[in-house]
């Protein structure tokens, strides 16, 4: 039994492919089916079911996959503990971050960090909350970047920090005239809402107790895929959206105009860098969560309340 075994093995579990998990493995498909196949002799068990596509484990071979990843993880960490002392730090980091924040803290922190840690290759990729959270468990990706609390057995959550939520408003709606906005204030049948999937509009449903919004009356029915094109559906209609914190720091005066805080204590969205338990680049996700934070503006970095809006998958 070899390594190099084991990294075969838990990459055609994670990929589900033989060929796929050859590419990742940068060997030929018979090099790594022949190797494979020389562990199965060895243990004198079959550890996948070839039968099927994609390509599952067996039963046992389940079990065995997931203690190669465990020593495969201890490889890892002790690899890691060898840079550090020797002062390097390199190696590639794979994080998935949600749509909804992507363009506004990828911006602040993706500069600084391949700056100060050029032999870092930093791999990122949108997507939703859902799939970060199974692509975490099938160790195809290292870290994600997402809105918690979500208590998702397996999965540490290390918050980063706390961002305001706000009202974004039409200067045709009422609430326009306020200072500042109360949950019910806001009329379900004016709010327009990002497309199911996100989990910025359970929050917000969350936030404003809705349940089912009616549009029974309206001769158009839309949800967005992007923060982007709810401020300019509240631009350019009349309505009212809701924005986190990080949205709306560059905004020119003539939408700040349509900001409107709500009553405090303010609701907050918690935004956290989350890993799977068997995490194997701590160094790595270690001095990505301190860029993080050294880079996001420091009103945010102090945000502190318990009013935290709930968010659901």
């Amino acid at each position: 039994m070899t390594l190099v075994q084991l990294d075969y093995i838990v990459a055609v579990d994670t990929w589900r492919h033989f060929a796929t998990a050859a590419e990742k493995c940068f060997v030929t498909q018979p090099t790594l089916s022949m190797q494979i196949q020389k562990l199965e002799e060895e243990l004198g068990i079959k550890l996948f079911d070839r039968s099927k596509q994609p390509v599952v484990p067996t039963v046992i071979g389940t079990e065995i996959i997931e203690k190669a990843r465990a020593i495969l993880a201890g490889r890892n960490q002790l690899l890691e503990t060898v840079q550090e002392r020797k002062g390097l730090l390199m190696g590639e980091l794979r994080i998935g971050i949600i749509p909804t924040l992507a363009p506004y803290l990828l911006p602040l922190f993706v500069q600084p960090f391949t700056r100060k840690y050029p032999d870092v290759r930093l791999v990122v990729h949108e997507m939703m909350t859902e799939l970060i959270i199974a692509r975490l468990r099938e160790g195809k990706i290292d870290a994600g970047i997402l809105v918690t609390p979500l208590q998702e057995p397996g999965i540490r959550e290390y918050v980063l920090f706390y961002e305001e939520l706000m009202a974004y408003v039409s200067r045709k709606n009422a609430v326009y005239q306020k200072t500042y906005v109360l949950p019910q204030d806001i009329d379900p049948g004016k709010l327009w809402l990002l497309e199911e999937g996100h989990c910025f509009r359970s929050q917000i449903v969350n936030l404003c107790e809705l349940r089912k919004i009616s549009r029974e009356n309206s001769h158009f029915d839309y949800e967005a895929g992007s923060i982007e094109t709810l401020r300019r559906m509240v631009e350019m209609n009349d309505g009212i959206t809701i924005l986190p914190e990080l949205a709306t720091l560059d905004m020119p005066p003539r939408q700040t105009q349509l900001l409107r805080p709500f009553k405090k204590p303010s609701p907050m969205r918690e935004v956290s860098l989350v890993v799977h338990r068997n995490l194997e680049k701590k160094r790595l996700i270690d001095v990505l969560q301190q860029q993080i934070l050294l880079t996001i503006p420091e009103k945010i970095r102090k945000n502190k309340t318990p009013n935290v809006v709930p968010v659901e998958l």
